[in-house]
């Protein structure tokens, strides 16, 4: 795949500030306040030992000292060691007095201290706390919630089951009206009558604590403070039982097998017994029972599935794979016909979820490619990107179609929301945040070498009018997106805020300008503590500033956003067809509040209004500043010092017809339970949906391909386009937006991936103007798609010519002068499984018979590409000859370091002018494909590679269920 990822060059601006331990004493506090609240966490926890995390709000009057009492539960707990405030203990009694730089608190102010602690037999947490004498959480208009059960730091064995239960009280005059239970901040479930009360299955061991939580709501809407107890759940000391398979496939009157082991020896011989739990009758499974010993344990033994003669195609059977005392394993095998797309769907599916083949991570995290050795969007294989998440749950959406289950749906989105969206934790000081001066300009520039950008505060900026509607909305400053890269196995060794060793860490690459490639990038933490890189982390190689503040940065990408929503809504029209809707309405409900917050990519980057073509341009106010189209990206950042008075948002001035998603914005607009709360939240997806197709209009060139895009900021920095450039509602046409190396607009793929979405709308909907679109670009691909029986070729490079005309919504005109020419095919498998989707969706509403016929021929070609792990095929990679690149002024390639700036990655390899992607990257030269890349380095061939992409295999996947459900009959 040659397509370039996502960047932001975010903007920003404080003074430098620190916290640590505070060993002075504190000022008396000058007056007491009159209300308070305080959330107490156990951040971590180790045997004998935890960190403790404190968030005091002060909801009285401003006091300018304060003084914080607490009793511990247990005789055992003592404070050893605390942070931004000074702690002093006698008895079970702390007192936290503030420090000499916190001390003020205004009304609605808040401030967070820490410590580490010791403990004896238990961990209990403190219940009752009082702020200058006054006692804290005991707002009297909000109800009350206490979580009886289970006790805090309760330990049970994985896979647990956690019965939770919490007693609630309303003020005088209200009820109770729910009861919400979350764990570490994710819903569970709701129960709206006493008692209150939700059992949590299938919880995995961890080592840290789990967080269990509940919310009473009062019939006013009134919200409780939060209850909260930490419980662990350790590893089962027997062993599993592991099946090499979640699923198989199996004809009417046929067999298939799958084989069962034991992660660990027993301590005696063992039977395990094979049952149908659920599902058709038709299917069975022998023998019945298996027995493992202490020595042959770890060796599957075969179980075959047998579908009866007259067994209907489209039913499937869960067995059970059961033994006292031991984790058990399921299987569903589906009855399909033989070489039919939904058997291939089923074996698909089967491979991706395989932990042999190496899709997910130990925290089920997918990862970008199996194959670790991979620099395109991602710079390493093992990466992951909110595009992969997205991709996942569309994959467990049509899984939760063809078999009724839909728990793998609502742990995809589980896990999405617990590793790349950020949590409070890692957006701390969103509260600081200004929706009257959302950021700092600094320009963008054509050339890395133009980097690092200046910061100016004499730049106007507009309003940010979606951030107050928001925090209304969800009660809370957050941002609830995702962030577009994790680095999964922490191979650069960043960790969670420089801890150099917690895995799953938000990082980052692209940030200097369009000609930046894939092998020009310099990544970094997206929380930057000044640990690693330079003395000021690695901020000052993208921006000038007079100070620089330690700070955490995110960038989403809103083309996976809105594919999450995308495969929500399918998910929900699915089960709601099986009468299980109510089993994926967290989800469901998450994904609306996912798109309200995706409004952000409707926005200029500085809330700047369209047509401005001067940085002197008028700054937006209200909404003025939307254009109505999804844009490259939004982004968000701010101090990780919470007592720093600043945090920052971002739009993307530019949008591509590649990242347009019609269908999300529909369904955000006309789907009840996917409208989001902000109350003109559903009015401006409708505007986009307008918008959107009209974009497709403006873009289409004469032969039918979709062109490149649109910009509010010319060059980057809001200069004048040149004279006669096309403008759509006053942005300027540009043939390759974002990124130029290579072109953005080159790779068919985001022809297939746009176009797919467009076609799933026109399904849904009929719409007059997608219909148009897809009639004109649906021959045109035809055109210069070859496919037989076990091969295909399929467009691959695009170059374009011309221009199109200026839009004229009332008029529109044909782009006569627009022009698009393929200049080479290929085999790419997965932009071939978004082809056959597009095609089949266009051909179930339009009837037509030569794009059924291409997408049938298509999917049965790609299977021709089957291995053991999934589909793939043979690519030869002679970009890797810049790998060892250095900068070359003459050229512009190679990394580009600012003269006389240094610094390390946190393996010990040397940033600095001169240095190349591999020089960055050492870890590279370990990796088991390296050697034939440094053959190619010393003058051998290009080296060739099968790739096992985690979003190809899905969209070939999806491809074989969309086209079993439309077209039943073949």
């Amino acid at each position: 795949m040659r397509r370039k990822a996502r960047r932001a060059l975010a903007a920003f601006g404080a003074s430098l500030l620190g916290t640590g331990l505070v060993i002075t004493a504190a000022p008396p506090p000058a007056q007491a306040a009159a209300a308070c609240t305080v959330v107490y966490r156990v951040a971590s926890q180790w045997s004998g030992g935890f960190t403790g995390d404190i968030a005091i709000t002060n909801t009285g009057d401003p006091v300018t000292g304060w003084r914080l009492e607490f009793d511990f539960p247990d005789a055992g707990q003592r404070v050893t060691q605390g942070w931004s405030a000074t702690y002093a203990q006698s008895g079970a009694h702390v007192t936290v007095n503030n420090a000499a730089w916190n001390g003020n608190l205004g009304t609605g102010a808040s401030v967070s201290t820490g410590f580490n602690g010791t403990f004896t037999s238990a961990n209990p947490v403190p219940t009752a706390f009082t702020l200058n004498g006054t006692r804290c959480n005991e707002t009297a208009a909000a109800p009350a919630v206490e979580i009886s059960s289970p006790a805090a730091n309760a330990r049970f064995t994985a896979p647990a089951s956690i019965p939770i239960a919490a007693t609630a009280t309303a003020a005088s005059g209200r009820t109770v009206s729910k009861v919400e239970f979350y764990h570490d901040g994710l819903l569970l479930g709701t129960d709206t009558s006493a008692p209150y009360a939700y059992t949590w299955t299938g919880v995995p061991a961890q080592t840290a604590a789990y967080r269990v939580q509940a919310v009473a709501y009062d019939s006013a809407g009134v919200k409780s403070p939060t209850a909260d107890v930490p419980v662990f759940v350790d590893a089962s000391a027997n062993p599993a039982i592991v099946a090499d398979a979640t699923s198989v496939t199996v004809a009417p009157g046929e067999s298939a097998t799958f084989k069962v082991s034991l992660s660990k020896a027993p301590a005696a011989n063992t039977t395990v017994t094979i049952a149908r739990t659920a599902g058709a009758t038709t299917v069975s499974a022998a023998p019945t029972t298996l027995t493992f010993t202490p020595s042959n344990w770890g060796t599957g033994q075969t179980v075959t599935v047998s579908a009866a003669a007259d067994a209907a195609t489209n039913t499937s059977a869960t067995f059970t794979a059961s033994a006292s005392g031991l984790t058990g394993a399921t299987v569903t095998a589906l009855v399909a016909a033989e070489g039919s797309a939904d058997a291939r769907f089923a074996q698909l599916y089967s491979d991706i979820k395989n932990p042999a083949n190496g899709y997910f991570s130990t925290e089920g995290v997918p990862y970008h490619s199996i194959e670790t050795l991979i620099d395109e969007a991602p710079d390493h294989g093992h990466e992951t990107t909110s595009e992969a998440f997205s991709y996942w749950l569309w994959l467990e959406a049509e899984h939760g179609q063809v078999t009724g289950e839909w728990a793998p749906f609502n742990t995809a989105w589980q896990t999405m929301e617990k590793y790349i969206i950020p949590s409070h934790a890692d957006q701390p000081t969103n509260d600081k945040y200004d929706p009257s001066k959302p950021a700092t300009y600094a320009a963008e520039h054509p050339l890395p070498s133009q980097y690092p950008s200046q910061l100016e505060s004499g730049v106007s900026v507009g309003q940010d009018p979606l951030a107050n509607e928001l925090k209304t909305a969800y009660g809370t400053s957050d941002v609830y997106g995702m962030h577009w890269l994790l680095d999964v196995d922490n191979t650069y060794g960043f960790g969670r805020c420089g801890d150099g060793t917690t895995r799953v860490v938000y990082i980052n690459t692209f940030q200097r300008g369009p000609q930046e490639s894939t092998f020009e990038t310099v990544p970094q933490p997206s929380c930057d503590t000044f640990k690693h890189g330079g003395p000021n982390g690695y901020l000052d190689l993208f921006t000038k500033d007079t100070s620089y503040a330690k700070q955490w940065k995110y960038t989403n990408a809103p083309d996976a956003d809105s594919r999450a929503v995308q495969a929500a809504y399918w998910a929900l029209t699915w089960a709601t067809a099986q009468g299980k809707a109510s089993q994926i309405s967290a989800a469901v409900a998450n994904a609306a509040k996912m798109g309200d917050y995706l409004r952000y990519s409707f926005y200029d980057k500085y809330f700047k209004n369209p047509g401005c073509t001067s940085t002197s341009c008028p700054a937006g106010s209200g909404k003025s500043s939307s254009n109505n189209l999804m844009s490259w990206y939004y982004a968000w950042g701010g101090a990780t010092d919470t007592q720093a008075g600043w945090a920052w948002r971002i739009g993307s001035s530019t949008s591509h017809f590649g990242y347009q998603n019609p269908m999300a914005a529909y369904v955000l607009a006309n789907v009840s339970a996917l409208t989001p709360k902000s109350p003109t939240a559903k009015a401006d997806w409708q505007a986009s949906l307008n918008r959107q197709l009209e974009f497709y209009q403006w873009l289409q060139s004469a032969e039918g391909g979709i062109a490149g895009g649109a910009t509010n900021s010319w060059q980057g920095s809001y200069q004048a386009p040149p004279s006669g450039t096309p403008t759509f509602y006053g942005l300027s046409y540009v043939e390759a937006p974002v990124y130029e190396d290579p072109p953005s607009n080159r790779w068919f793929g985001m022809q297939t991936w746009s176009l797919e979405r467009l076609a799933e709308y026109y399904y849904l909907t009929g719409d007059a103007k997608a219909k148009s679109v897809l009639d004109k670009w649906v021959p045109w691909a035809l055109d210069n798609t070859t496919i037989g029986a076990d091969t295909f070729a399929i467009p691959s490079d695009l170059a374009w010519t011309g221009k199109p005309n200026t839009w004229n919504p009332s008029s529109p005109a044909a782009n006569t002068g627009l022009h698009v020419e393929v200049t080479s095919k290929g085999q790419d498998l997965g932009v071939a499984g978004s082809f056959a989707k597009l095609l089949t969706y266009y051909a179930a509403k339009s009837g037509n018979a030569r794009a059924k016929t291409a997408a049938k021929g298509l999917l049965d070609a790609v299977w021709a590409y089957k291995d053991s792990k999934g589909v793939s095929v043979t690519e030869t990679r002679a970009d890797y000859h810049r790998m060892d690149d250095v900068y070359d002024p003459a050229t512009g390639q190679g990394i580009y370091i600012p003269p006389g700036w240094s610094g390390k990655m946190p393996n010990g390899d040397a940033i600095k002018p001169g240095v190349s992607f591999v020089d960055i990257r050492s870890f590279y030269k370990k990796d088991p494909d390296w050697p034939k890349v440094q053959s190619y380095l010393d003058g051998g061939p290009a080296p060739t590679f099968n790739y096992h992409r985690f979003w190809a295999q899905v969209d070939v996947a999806t491809g074989y269920a969309d086209y079993a459900r439309l077209f039943p009959n073949g």
